[in-house]
């Protein structure tokens, strides 16, 4: 059996590179401020963005894991555009699942603007439950894997308003979070960019309202910055006095 030497509790998909710091990054910061490891995992290279080349946005994902301080980042090639919902690529986000064995996954939300943002929340929700299968055989460096499936699954919140299920304090992160945000600097407003071509996200207004949407969660549990997330089932309470102090 392939027996992991790179768990973390916390592993983030994301269908694109800077979906996971966009949505959820403070809230990773959280966690690893907590002495937790985190690892993010890029379903594709991007490759069909308006802006920015492969080479460019690897080089950039690279340096986001070096300023969040991400235990690893995986980038995955299931095609950008594409993301098939078959067996290679669920066999692909399991195998990433097994290695990193995590507690909690977060994923792309179900519900979203963008197409492969949606087939990548299937595809990782069913890896979850299916890596858990040991009749389902996945294999890394010729040695075969070890069935696991993580205790939790959130998906974060992008561009379509959801409303959470749980929203994490991240006063303490949020600003850290946007030097991650800031790794990807092809693909946002900065001096000088206005000949290029329009994106929803290059707009100068963009990562303002991305602060405004942390103010307004924040807002709702009495904090200066919040991040929503979104619970595939209801939490239980094992410590009363614990989620309320």
């Amino acid at each position: 059996m392939k027996q992991s030497s790179e768990k973390v509790y916390a592993l983030a998909f994301g269908a694109h590179p800077d979906d996971v710091e966009l949505a959820c990054g403070a809230t990773l910061l959280k966690i690893m401020k907590e002495g937790r490891r985190v690892a993010v995992c890029d379903l594709t290279r991007g490759e069909l963005g308006t802006l920015g080349s492969i080479e460019i946005r690897k080089a950039e994902a690279e340096k986001a894991r070096q300023i969040m301080g991400y235990a690893a980042r995986v980038t995955l090639d299931l095609g950008d555009g594409k993301l098939f919902y078959n067996e290679e690529n669920l066999a692909s986000i399991i195998r990433v699942i097994r290695r990193f064995r995590p507690e909690v996954v977060f994923a792309n939300p179900p519900d979203e603007r963008h197409p492969d943002h949606m087939k990548a929340s299937k595809l990782v929700a069913d890896a979850v439950y299916y890596a858990g299968l040991k009749q389902l055989v996945t294999t890394e460096d010729d040695c075969k894997q070890d069935a696991f499936r993580p205790a939790h699954l959130l998906y974060y919140l992008q561009f379509k308003h959801l409303d959470p299920d749980i929203i994490v304090d991240v006063t303490d992160t949020f600003h850290a979070s946007r030097a991650g945000i800031s790794a990807f600097g092809s693909q946002f407003y900065h001096e000088g960019s206005s000949e290029e071509p329009a994106t929803l996200i290059n707009r100068k207004e963009f990562l303002t309202g991305l602060e405004a949407r942390a103010r307004y969660f924040g807002e709702q549990i009495g904090s200066l910055y919040g991040e929503g997330l979104l619970t595939t089932r209801t939490p239980g309470v094992t410590t009363f006095s614990t989620l309320f102090p």
